[in-house]
């Protein structure tokens, strides 16, 4: 009898009752028919899918088994998802897949196809009809989409045997993206110990075992925690592989959706460079560096997997949104959702119909739908949904209805709020267990010869659980850490010259094109916004792939002229306004990133990034650390912040929290004071995207964007020339440098600051100076990392620090650099300046919370007078 809970002892019984049950076919059925009249799935086939399923179901087993005695340590598995292993069969290997935590099925049909151990490496590509870019297409003329209700259905693809151009294709861009890592790598500076663990890790098991034990070797280093784990290192347990199109993600609330929105826009893009991949022949002015590849071939499609609760989670919503609103407006998005619905997120019931309902009211994103546990009908509209949007390049969701075997995890007690009758009715939808009646009831093989391969595989499964037990596992900080953000600080100072290089040399006429002929070298003294611009309008001539996008940023140039007339000068494609949806902007970054583009996404205010913070921290910060840097996403993100503007307040506009950016793993976080910084720190942070892969946030003190003078009105004292490309190399503004300044003496006091803080204190050193009291002024510049040698060094030549943090007094940048001097050993006096724990209110109330000029002077008159 069955208990009320489907434990994996009630799982295999059951499993093994209903096979014994079943009658055999009149007769046996040559695996290479059809499995009946009209059905999409040879015998051959089907079975393929039965030993994806299998070995799915055998590695939940064996994770519970793992679990029991302490050496498991995840068992959210994939039983009654199984049906996803069809998904798989109906897309490339190529495709770039983004899949949720059940999708173990997906991930051993997706190893046997790269492998070409299956009767299907995916339906053969089909040539799309390419379409405008949205505002490019609008600037046309071009109408938008037309409407997905109005499409008519399209036919199933044929299955291609192996071997076929389309698997060569993607077998091609898979090799392209492996070697260009595989030389990325060449070039590290420290040795990737955890990735040659991984690759050793397979113990030449190639050879000994097919695809599917291939794949389950990885599945099970993931719950072990072992570092020989393929994608992860033992940091995590997700399914990813660099060589299987598998990028990891967590997935627990659909966080990955956006981005695989933005990977199928930047995917589309790249590829209407030309469609076989190679440059076009009229590029873009300014094209005068190497264009960027994709590591996926020109025909891929995005598919990104996720349960029925998350379509709740309003990072789902946005991505919906966002791929819709791009259909709308005509620009192409091939991207295939694929929501597998159990009805249950954890305990709480999905209301019957709001699923359905709500995916099919999604307005641009065509609605496909199936049973998942019947692998016919699965693989039959999986095609079905993948060929429409391979064809069209354009957005769709696949509904599939699933069932939840053996509850959420490990430690879920079903029958708390599930009756018996309902995990009885999901037994009998079992997909395993579905598939196997199909092929006796076909006559493709008899229940006695399905049970013997369910056996096979599992005694397979378990002898390997058994070997990966004793694999080492990540036993330093040092281990864990390697790949969350690798610093290359000589390579980044390289590009920096070589790109200046390239400037001054065979792009110095695109660049005076660029400019109009009017270099910004010779504009004269500029701001701190129009450093930007020069700096970005340089940055997108030596990055062809350089993309540069969010609210009001083409058309208008930016809410404070920043991005003005760039989009003149790079066109629609590259310069584009986008909805007003911080997740989504980060998202399309996080996709574009990975799909071999270097995005430069603006939030048009640091208050609005609160909105999508976690795409920063659970997305962006984790891509490498998930992957072992086998995957990143190399992004600059631009934030006008901060406070201090006059005439125009308000804590949306005046925001001056970072801590939650200061938190992150791995971010570099950036705050240009001056003008010549700013360029030079754009450079920069262009250059560790390129080179490191990093994630860099640039905050651009809102107040400073505009301001000429620093002393007295009309004194020009903060404005600054730009410097033309043979003095780039020189300077360099290394990440984690600060800048120094001596005031007088510069004996007798430190002041420690940034951003706004930076010309107020240089204000209060000139006003002590005229007391006789020298002071060093440290700009930070960068806050992750923060300049910690120069801190302490600067620290100690005086004895004396006065930190000045415009950011608020509780959680702000002070207590990081008070920590950083304890830490360094630092024996002087020290005192705090900063702003009170308060939103920043309108008007003049702003200055009772905020720092001033005369709470700085009065903080380091208190701190000589010790």
């Amino acid at each position: 009898m069955l208990s009320d809970v489907t434990t994996p002892q009630d799982l295999d019984d059951r499993f093994r009752e209903a096979l014994a049950g079943l009658a055999a076919a009149p007769r046996r059925r040559d695996p290479a028919e059809r499995v009946h009249d009209g059905a999409p799935l040879t015998g051959a086939q089907l079975l393929d899918l039965f030993d994806a399923q299998v070995t799915s179901r055998q590695l939940d087993l064996a994770g519970r088994w793992l679990r029991s005695f302490g050496e498991g340590f995840y068992t959210i598995g994939s039983a009654g998802h199984e049906g996803n292993a069809a998904v798989a069969a109906a897309l490339h290997p190529g495709d770039p897949a983004l899949l949720h935590y059940r999708s173990g099925a997906f991930y051993c049909l997706r190893a046997a196809q790269a492998a070409g151990e299956v009767a299907f490496p995916g339906p053969e590509g089909e040539t799309a009809d390419p379409a405008p870019d949205g505002e490019a297409a609008a600037e046309a003329g071009t109408p938008p989409g037309e409407g997905t209700a109005a499409t008519p259905s399209e036919a199933a693809a044929t299955p291609t045997e192996p071997g076929s151009e389309s698997e060569a294709r993607s077998a091609a861009g898979s090799a392209a993206g492996s070697a260009a890592e595989a030389e990325a790598e060449a070039e590290a500076e420290a040795a990737d110990g955890a990735a040659d663990g991984a690759a050793a890790g397979r113990d030449g098991a190639a050879g000994r075992e097919d695809a599917y034990a291939g794949a389950a070797r990885d599945v099970l280093r993931g719950m072990v925690a072992s570092a020989r784990e393929p994608i992860a290192g033992g940091r995590h347990k997700v399914f990813g592989r660099a060589d299987l199109a598998i990028v990891p993600t967590t997935s627990t609330i659909a966080s990955h959706l956006p981005r695989a929105v933005g990977a199928g826009l930047a995917l589309e893009r790249l590829r209407r460079r030309d469609p076989a991949g190679r440059r076009a022949a009229a590029e873009p002015v300014g094209d005068v560096g190497q264009p960027p590849r994709s590591p996926w071939p020109p025909d891929a499609i995005v598919v990104c997997s996720f349960g029925d609760a998350s379509v709740n989670h309003a990072t789902a919503t946005a991505a919906f949104n966002t791929a819709g609103w791009y259909d709308h407006t005509g620009l192409r998005i091939p991207v295939l959702f694929v929501c597998e619905d159990n009805g249950l997120g954890i305990s709480v019931r999905s209301p019957k119909g709001w699923v359905e309902a709500t995916l099919r009211s999604k307005p641009g994103i065509r609605y496909f739908s199936a049973d998942g546990t019947d692998p016919v009908q699965a693989y039959e509209a999986a095609v079905e949904a993948a060929g429409w949007v391979r064809r069209h390049r354009r957005p769709a969701v696949l509904h599939l209805s699933t069932v939840r075997l053996m509850g959420h995890a490990g430690a879920d007690a079903e029958a708390a709020y599930r009756s018996s009758g309902e995990i009885a009715a999901d037994l009998d939808r079992d997909p395993v267990l579905a598939t196997a009646r199909l092929l006796v009831a076909a006559g493709v093989a008899t229940a006695d010869e399905l049970l013997a391969r369910y056996d096979e595989r599992g005694w397979q499964v378990r002898r390997i659980a058994e070997e990966v037990l004793g694999e080492p596992k990540l036993a330093s900080a040092a281990e864990v850490v390697a790949e969350t953000a690798p610093r290359r600080p000589a390579r980044v100072a390289r590009a920096v010259a070589d790109a200046a290089a390239r400037a001054g040399g065979p792009g110095a006429a695109a660049r005076a094109d660029v400019f109009g002929g009017r270099l910004p070298e010779a504009a004269g003294p500029l701001t701190l916004a129009q450093s930007i611009n020069a700096a970005l309008a340089d940055g997108m001539l030596d990055h062809p792939g350089m993309v540069v996008f969010g609210e009001d940023v083409a058309a208008r140039g930016g809410v404070y002229g920043v991005t003005k007339g760039l989009r003149d000068r790079y066109g629609a494609a590259r310069v584009f306004d986008t909805l007003l949806d911080e997740t989504s902007i980060l998202g399309l970054g996080l996709g574009a990133g990975l799909a071999g583009l270097l995005p430069v996404p603006e939030i048009q205010y640091l208050a609005y990034l609160h909105n999508a913070e976690d795409q920063l921290r659970g997305e962006a910060a984790t891509m490498r650390f998930f992957s072992s840097g086998a995957f990143r996403n190399p992004m600059v993100v631009r934030v006008p912040g901060l406070a201090y503007q006059e005439g125009f307040g308000g804590h949306f506009h005046n925001d001056n929290s970072l801590a939650v950016l200061r938190d992150v793993p791995g971010l570099v976080i950036a705050v240009p004071a001056r003008p010549d910084d700013a360029a030079a720190m754009v450079r920069t942070c262009l250059a560790s995207a390129a080179v490191d892969g990093s994630v860099c946030v640039l905050v651009e003190p809102i107040a400073l964007y505009h301001t000429r003078d620093l002393y007295a009105e009309g004194d020009g004292e903060w404005l600054a020339d730009y410097a033309e490309p043979g003095a780039w190399a020189a300077g360099h503004a290394p990440v984690g440098r600060a800048r120094v300044y001596g005031v007088g003496s510069a004996e007798d006091v430190t002041i420690v600051t940034f951003g706004n803080g930076v010309p107020m204190s240089l204000r209060a050193a000139a006003a002590l100076a005229d007391e006789g009291v020298g002071s060093r002024v440290v700009d930070l510049r960068w806050l992750a990392p923060l300049p910690v040698t120069d801190i302490v060094r600067e620290a100690s030549l005086t004895g004396r620090v006065l930190v000045v943090d415009e950011t608020r007094r509780s959680g702000g940048v002070g207590e990081g650099v008070l920590a950083a001097l304890v830490d360094g050993g630092f024996v002087g006096a020290a005192r705090r300046v900063a702003a009170v724990d308060s939103f920043v209110p309108l008007g003049p109330a702003a200055r009772a919370v905020l720092v001033t000029e005369e709470a700085i002077t009065q903080g380091a008159r208190t701190l000589l007078a010790r």
